[in-house]
């Protein structure tokens, strides 16, 4: 199919912009940004909402906390800040 490319989701950095594609359905969508979750609701694949205030860092945008229930942000170790700080 010619346009099977466009429905890769890719997230990239270009210059200070944070730019993330995403696919067409809403399902997929969703499924894109919050991961997978089980049965009960606990995340079992995470979504590229977690890595999202890491990228921010990168790009040298303020420093963003999530709310753990909600998304638990990825950041490598070195770059975690203590809560509030």
């Amino acid at each position: 199919m010619p346009t099977a490319i466009l429905s890769r989701q890719v997230a990239v950095i270009r210059g200070r912009t944070l730019i993330i594609n995403l696919p067409g359905q809403p399902k997929s969508i969703a499924e894109t940004l919050e991961g997978l979750k089980d049965a009960e609701g606990r995340s079992v694949v995470p979504g590229i909402f977690a890595a999202v205030p890491y990228c921010i860092d990168l790009i040298g945008g303020p420093y963003l906390e999530t709310h753990e229930a909600v998304c638990k942000a990825f950041r490598p170790k070195h770059a975690i800040r203590p809560p509030g700080g």
